[in-house]
């Protein structure tokens, strides 16, 4: 049962990577009836993906148009995702990694700063590479006991840690670090899985357009909120649908990135509450056609972003909302 809840827990962050989780929990029952006994291993479960995918528009705070009216307002970016990400499950915990690797079209410019108060931008689009890492430790198992076990309400919760980091070869040349840690809550659903974890949450950042040496810049500890869910779709029987998905709040964090284009009569806009929520609906393609289940995924989705890195939208200053579409392939690699 341990072993069960803990592979479930592995499934719910892949679906935080920014990737598209496999249903770990069927997956996990199918290998421990087809699969041949064998020695034990140190992982109860290990599992590597390549995915692809492309989302189309998506926004980037700052870059923005200008309409026929003078009014400004966020730039449609299209871009190409390559994700590889791999999640494990053992006696006591999870391990999740992911790296997006994201490829703007030139509605993104790459750049650089090209002097005191100036930058320069290219013709061609921006590339960010994006990791995240989440663990948990059951603190069913920690204690040998069920104590933290609520029959029809709670599975187990677990302490939860972990962290992203970015960077993205544009102007403004973001450098994002933050840690996560806190609690996870596993809900006892009838099927599929539903976590919800709460997080102290700390950042630090970067503004390139600071050439005057104040770039860094550190942001307060905050609560933050994760929900991923995963659940099968049998609404269609023989078709091996699920829809999975997360959302992600990040209350606001304290004073805005502080550059030339926000410094508004003395002060610095602070930052907004964030919002990220995407929902895929996902098919295993290799369980349809090859009766080989989670070996290939294909999917489609939608993701909306409000105040996207904190950033609050103003007149001068657009492109913090995302919503945007996106489909692609996910590939089991072992």
């Amino acid at each position: 049962m341990f072993a069960r809840g803990f592979m479930v827990a592995v499934l719910s962050l892949a679906a935080m990577g920014h990737g598209v989780a496999a249903d770990l929990e069927t997956k996990t029952l199918q290998v421990a009836q087809a699969a041949p006994a064998k020695e034990p291993s140190f992982f109860l479960f290990s599992d590597t993906q390549v995915s692809f995918r492309y989302q189309f528009p998506t926004a980037e705070p700052g870059v923005s148009v200008r309409q026929a009216d003078g009014s400004l307002r966020g730039r449609d970016i299209p871009k190409y995702v390559t994700n590889i990400s791999h999640a494990d499950a053992w006696a006591y915990g999870t391990n999740f990694f992911s790296l997006d690797i994201l490829k703007s079209t030139s509605q993104d410019p790459a750049g650089t700063t090209s002097g005191p108060g100036g930058f320069a931008r290219y013709d061609y689009g921006a590339t960010e590479a994006y990791g995240l890492y989440r663990g948990t430790l059951s603190l069913n198992a920690l204690t040998g006991t069920k104590a933290f076990a609520m029959p029809g309400l709670i599975k187990d919760v677990s302490l939860s840690y972990g962290f992203d980091a970015n960077t993205k070869n544009t102007a403004f040349g973001p450098r994002k670090r933050d840690v996560v840690g806190g609690l996870t809550f596993s809900v006892d659903v009838p099927a599929g899985f539903l976590n919800i974890s709460a997080h102290a949450y700390k950042e630090w950042n970067r503004n390139g357009f600071n050439v005057g040496g104040d770039r860094d810049v550190s942001f307060d500890t905050v609560p933050q909120f994760e929900i991923v869910y995963n659940f099968p779709i049998k609404l269609f029987p023989g078709i091996p649908l699920r829809i999975a998905g997360f959302n992600n709040i990040v209350t606001p964090k304290g004073k805005g990135i502080q550059d030339p284009f926000n410094y508004r009569g003395g002060y610095y806009p602070g930052t907004g509450l964030e919002f990220l929520s995407r929902t895929n609906l996902v098919l295993d393609v290799g369980k349809l056609i090859w009766d080989q289940p989670s070996k290939l995924d294909a999917f489609i989705g939608f993701q909306y972003w409000l105040n996207k890195f904190g950033n609050v939208e103003r007149a001068t200053f657009k492109g913090t909302e995302e919503k945007s579409f996106l489909a692609g392939l996910a590939i089991h690699v072992f």
